[in-house]
């Protein structure tokens, strides 16, 4: 039997520290690898050893294959684990780690290779009588039955994903998924079927040994999606029967048992009505696998140690308890652009469980996924994981950059998200993306912490900011003119109870209000609202002329679809940026006639800077 004494895990963030923290349970020692990028990331310093990678590109450092081999040797590592992404699905790289002699938590390299290309798992799936949807032939585009999901054969997590509603738009969206998919995955191969819309994601979660046991855990639903990526995950379904979880179930064991699978992995599915179709296999432990830890009582990065060392699973599975919910809190703002920068303030109580890749402090950098944790909540029933989670969202102390924590939110107060009414299409047929405006008591909490940070120390009068004396001089009389300053008193019905530069109680109607005060630079933040000063004597800017298009991110100029002269109509794509692996259109905001192109392809760009010029009008 194996025993692992040291184990590289080579990957980052979240999920390093996650098997990381298995590891210490188990007293086994930790290798970290890390990028340029990620040399004072949290799970850097968590691992018992680290091996730079130079460079920051995913290609140059998650993704070079000799390297990461070259890294467990120097290290002394005799086992690796690949966590989730970058390298977890490769074939070529299971096969270089047990090439090296060293044990390879996973499952084999042929089943990996069988599951990794989408367009044979679908033909091996048909051959094990699991029910798939048709890959159509793309020729001739307009006898297809629209609409369409475009697919990368060799990845997932929405990249190298398209929609396809028209003849007229399949060309340049299965050209845009290739080159996605390419970028991603290092393969541009992708297939087309039809688009099962207002359906469900369902996946079982399945852990086999090498003993021919293997276990279906019961099933997680992950329809809440933004494109194509998951937002929400919980386990169990609310919308499934028994019947069929039982059918989902033997469904995900034939395929599983079909190429000799070993470890934990993951079977998708799309269900509608009585309708089950397979979408994938990831051969991996999925993002979202906590939920089902929470369920059923289990470790699956234990689980899968155990399997790789060669330990045989009890016969049946545990059973499950309760409900549990995980949410994926992103640096992202409301049109789900990545954010990057410093994260003053990183902190999240409560009884739920926080995985995450950043703390206090942290950089979230352009060259990765923008993920910065999940939160998971577990309950005796639904309706008790929908309110520890939404409790501990609401109270989290989250500065320094913008977040999805608003949509979280009220996707979790959403009425038919609370009947379990979900499917793949419901963020687009529901607006949830609306962000709070500050109150009038968070902009007063504000203003009374500031007034208190700057107070000089002099004793004035409590309702003087600082700096102001109470009587003038004979000395200011002479020298400066009479000057009349007015004071706003409070609005009528608010009295302050306390105010200092870090928290501010006010009373309104008897009721009393406490708000934390933070500031960075120019940001004060009332609880997790951010107040802009606005400068008493701003410093002039570059006039940015009517029709900009702004970069919205730091990134990439992927493609330019437009010259200048052009007529464009409204929403048309006029360039592509490419950042955090993933592609963004850049389109017109009304029709009009390109006046200027700032860019071209391959060119960097900051956050703000100037695309191109759309002129509204024919001229």
């Amino acid at each position: 039997m194996t025993v692992i004494t040291r184990l590289l895990v080579a990957n980052r963030g979240e999920i390093a520290r996650r098997v990381f923290r298995t590891c210490r349970e188990l007293g086994i020692e930790t290798v970290a690898v890390f990028s340029d990028a990620d040399a004072a990331a949290p799970h850097v310093a968590e691992a018992d050893h680290a091996v730079r990678l130079s460079g920051v590109t995913p290609s140059a450092t998650y993704l070079d294959i000799s390297r990461i081999i070259q890294a467990a040797r120097a290290s002394g590592a005799d086992a690796v684990h690949p966590g989730y992404g970058f390298l977890s699905e490769n074939a070529a790289f299971a096969q270089a780690v047990l090439d090296a002699g060293l044990t390879w938590v996973g499952p084999s390299p042929d089943a990996i290779a069988a599951m990794g290309s989408k367009v044979e798992a679908k033909r091996l799936m048909t051959e094990a009588g699991v029910p798939v949807l048709p890959s159509l032939p793309i020729d001739p585009p307009h006898e297809l039955p629209y609409p369409l999901l475009v697919k990368a054969s060799a990845g997932g997590g929405g990249r190298g994903m398209r929609v396809v509603r028209s003849a007229d738009d399949l060309d340049r969206e299965v050209a845009s998924a290739r080159r996605e998919a390419e970028s991603a995955f290092g393969d541009g191969t992708v297939f087309v079927e039809p688009l099962l819309e207002a359906a469900r994601h369902i996946e079982v979660q399945i852990l086999a040994d090498t003993h021919g046991t293997i276990w279906a855990l019961g099933e997680r639903e992950c329809s809440v999606q933004r494109r194509h990526q998951k937002v929400l995950e919980e386990c169990p379904s609310p919308a499934i029967s028994g019947e069929m979880r039982d059918r989902l179930q033997r469904a995900a064991v034939s395929a599983a048992r079909a190429i000799g699978y070993t470890g934990a992995g993951t079977v998708e599915f799309l269900v509608k009505d009585d309708t089950v179709a397979f979408l994938e296999m990831n051969t991996r432990l999925q993002v979202e696998h906590p939920v089902t830890e929470l369920v059923y009582g289990v470790d699956l990065v234990r689980l899968q140690l155990e399997v790789a060392e060669g330990a045989a699973l009890p016969e049946a599975p545990p059973e499950p308890s309760g409900h549990a919910i995980e949410v994926r809190l992103y640096a992202e703002d409301a049109r789900y652009v990545p954010q990057s920068g410093t994260l003053h303030r990183f902190e999240i109580d409560g009884p739920v469980r926080v995985d995450s890749g950043v703390e206090s402090g942290s950089e979230v950098s352009t060259h990765y996924d923008a993920m910065l944790a999940k939160v998971i909540a577990h309950g005796d029933t639904r309706i008790q994981a929908i309110r520890k989670l939404t409790g501990a969202l609401r109270h989290a102390t989250l500065h320094g950059l913008t977040t999805n924590r608003d949509l979280l939110l009220n996707i979790l107060k959403n009425p038919d998200y609370l009947a379990g009414a979900t499917h793949t299409g419901f963020l687009d047929q529901h607006d949830l993306t609306a962000t709070p405006e500050p109150t009038e008591l968070e902009a007063l909490a504000a203003a009374l912490a500031l007034a208190a940070a700057h107070r000089a120390g002099a004793k004035v009068l409590a309702t003087l900011p600082a700096g102001w004396r109470n009587v003038r001089s004979q000395e200011e009389r002479a020298r400066f003119a009479e000057i009349e300053v007015v004071y706003r008193p409070l609005p009528e019905g608010i009295t302050v109870v306390t105010a200092t530069p870090y928290r501010v109680v006010l009373e309104r109607e008897g009721i009393r209000h406490a708000h934390d005060v933070a500031r960075y630079g120019d940001a004060v933040y009332v609880g997790s609202t951010r107040l802009t000063p606005l400068p008493r004597l701003p410093e002039p800017v570059e006039h940015v002329a009517p029709g900009s298009l702004l970069a919205p991110m730091p990134g990439s100029v992927l493609r330019v679809e437009v010259e200048p002269g052009d007529r464009v109509a409204k929403g048309q794509v006029v360039l592509v940026l490419e950042a955090m692996k993933m592609e963004h259109q850049i389109a017109a905001p009304a029709d009009g006639v390109v006046a200027g192109l700032r860019v071209e392809k391959g060119q960097q760009v900051e956050a703000g800077s100037v695309l191109a010029i759309i002129q509204e009008g024919d001229e």
